[in-house]
């Protein structure tokens, strides 16, 4: 029951916090939970260090508890991922396939090369060297924008839509398709995986085709079984099982269960939304999720704030977060106008497309949760720990992307909303 008294706790705390940013900060929740988390965990440490209060002991104890990695990636992940794709409009989403389909793939593996190759040479300049494979291993955590963060903060700030579906559309593919390189790296760095191309076209085809398929096959069954009822209560039940036994049946045969999330999400929501749900129940549907996702969401911002209780930070660690911020933000920078500048030769878009997209590109849980899953005390940097470096740099990049980048892109937003969007954006510019 002590996991289960921490869960209610903490969940409760996140909601207090949500309830005073409305009067305090009257900030984005997700940064207003993740900012009151981190001035709860510096008053905690400087606290322990005045020696009036001693509660970093216990925050060690209670925190792991609901241990960060297992509770987002197997657990609350499937969640996240289905409420979010439940409102992508599928036309809108066929209409900038092409740009989203090169963000998310070609845009992932520039960022997780950039980051990699930037990473290494920085580390062998500082004296520090690490294989090549480590630093890759970095630039696969990293490089997907987290979906979670990003679509908590384009929604409330009403970002124009050819924009707003290109972020929305990257963050939740490029978070199953990154997941699928991380795996892919993973396997090469720890498990002794062969880094033939076979191998890689193998583990690929298996987590990603998979995760598809099977996300077809469960949309497809839930589609039928909610279409076959008019109870209400039925209908928002179904759905239910959707993010629980089958995000959990994706764990359980190897296949991304991100992906299967997402593609059986969208046709929840563009098919049996109109098709299988009433006009009540569709307001019921809405409300459901909404009312889940922000839940989920602040519970899980606020353990990413309270996750700097147990990191044992070091002189050096501060230099890493400072390095990995920049060292991402380049990255993305790539990533972004590599595919932007071929796709602009033949395509009209929103003058701020670009800088919403690099700025906008909010890393969150999700990465922290792949750096805590790296092994401790496989790989030691010049006596440190390799877990502990990733992990302290990965906690500088989130920390910096929700706070920093997350409160100051809302004037970059509300800019772009005044000026119009290109007519037919998805067409060949004449």
């Amino acid at each position: 029951m002590e996991v289960y008294y921490t869960f209610s706790f903490l969940a409760a705390v996140a909601v207090f916090l949500g309830f005073l940013n409305q009067y305090v900060l009257r900030a984005q929740a997700t940064i207003a939970i993740t900012a009151g988390a981190l001035a709860l965990s510096l008053l905690v440490i400087g606290l322990g260090k005045l020696g009036i209060v001693e509660l970093r002991a216990w925050a060690d104890q209670l925190l792991p508890l609901l241990n960060l990695e297992d509770l987002l990636l197997k657990g609350m992940l499937g969640f996240l991922l289905f409420a979010g794709s439940l409102h992508i409009d599928l036309l809108a989403l066929r209409n900038q396939r092409l740009e989203i389909g090169l963000l998310a793939v070609v845009g992932t593996l520039i960022s997780t090369f950039a980051v990699g190759a930037l990473l290494y040479w920085f580390l062998q300049l500082v004296g520090m060297p690490v294989a090549l494979v480590y630093c890759l291993l970095f630039g696969a955590l990293i490089s997907p924008t987290d979906p979670i963060a990003v679509l908590a903060i384009i929604k409330s700030l009403k970002a124009p839509e050819q924009v707003s579906i290109q972020v929305e559309g990257e963050s939740l593919f490029n978070d199953g398709f990154g997941i699928v390189v991380f795996a892919v790296i993973y396997a090469l760095a720890f498990e002794g995986g062969e880094p033939s191309l076979p191998a890689v076209a193998e583990l690929f085809a298996v987590e990603a085709l998979g995760g598809v398929v099977l996300g077809l096959l469960i949309g497809g069954l839930f589609h039928w079984l909610i279409c076959a009822t008019n109870e209400h209560s039925l209908e928002l039940l179904l759905t239910l099982v959707i993010p629980t036994a089958g995000f959990s049946l994706a764990n359980i045969l190897g296949v991304s269960g991100a992906l299967a999330m997402v593609v059986s999400g969208i046709i929840i929501g563009n098919f049996t939304r109109e098709r299988g749900f009433s006009r009540v129940s569709q307001h019921e549907l809405d409300n459901f999720w909404t009312i889940t996702e922000d839940f989920l969401n602040g519970l899980l911002f606020l353990l990413v704030g309270l996750f700097l209780i147990t990191i044992d930070l070091q002189s050096f660690d501060y230099l890493l977060m400072v390095a990995g911020i920049f060292i991402v933000l380049l990255a993305r920078a790539l990533a972004v106008t590599i595919p932007f500048t071929i796709l602009k030769r033949f395509r009209r878009y929103h003058p701020y497309t670009e800088r919403i997209l690099i700025w906008g590109g909010l890393r969150g849980g999700l990465a922290l949760a792949l750096a805590m899953s790296i092994p401790a005390g496989h790989a030691y940097i010049q006596g440190q720990d390799l877990r502990h470096l990733w992990v302290v740099m990965t906690y500088g990049v989130v920390l910096f992307s929700i706070v920093v980048q997350g409160s100051t892109i809302a004037p970059l937003i509300v800019r772009s909303r005044s000026i119009a969007e290109p007519e037919r954006s998805a067409e060949p510019a004449h």
